[in-house]
């Protein structure tokens, strides 16, 4: 399984950190080019490397960072995204009328047609999601939502892999909207900082 993620600002940044602390390798990518996120890359970590979005999209699981209005830009980068998992991490800062009254990772998700499409890891500030997820008695949990069912178990996998505990939601539009930002309409889970302790 090889992994990316596209956006390096300050979610796509603490993501990096996240797959630094497990030495698991990750390609980074922006609207930058590569040479221009080397230098942060290599201060995450040996594990984290910049790639144009080209490269990076060969990746079979891809985490969303970029801000909330550039997803359609991605999106146009390949023709097809049959077989990829999309990891969306963004929140959209716009009313929910401009979202079709749909929840924002729903309305992301019609860009990405045959995409295996998870909501998640959007919840934490970038401060808090770039800290250790593993704490005395316990891991740091995020949230995960999709249509798809299919698709939450290797993302599920990857969570805890990178010392998360995920916590399933359901779909879309029932339990993923607990953690959708839209405009001034939040979920009650954002920013919910929550651990959940060994059984």
């Amino acid at each position: 399984m090889t992994y990316a993620i596209v956006g390096f600002g300050k979610i796509g940044q603490a993501l990096a950190q996240a797959f630094a602390r497990r030495n698991i390798e990750v390609a980074v990518a922006s609207r930058r080019p590569p040479e221009a996120l080397m230098a942060q890359a290599q201060a995450i970590g040996p594990t984290v490397v910049a790639k144009s979005l080209a490269d990076a999209l060969t990746a079979d699981t891809i985490f969303l960072a970029v801000p909330f209005a550039e997803h359609r830009e991605v999106a146009k980068a390949l023709p097809s995204w049959d077989g990829k998992t999309i990891i969306d991490a963004t929140n959209a800062q716009l009313p929910p009328e401009e979202l079709d009254g749909l929840p924002s990772s729903a309305f992301v998700a019609k860009s990405f047609p045959g995409a295996k499409f998870v909501k998640g890891f959007n919840h934490l500030v970038a401060a808090t999601l770039a800290t250790d997820p593993m704490v005395a008695g316990g891991h740091r949990v995020v949230f995960l939502a999709s249509d798809d069912e299919d698709a939450v178990p290797s993302v599920a996998d990857l969570a805890k892999t990178l010392g998360f505990a995920p916590v399933k939601l359901g779909r879309l539009n029932e339990g993923g909207a607990l953690v959708h930002a839209r405009g001034r309409v939040w979920g009650p889970l954002i920013f919910q900082d929550l651990f959940k302790t060994e059984a």
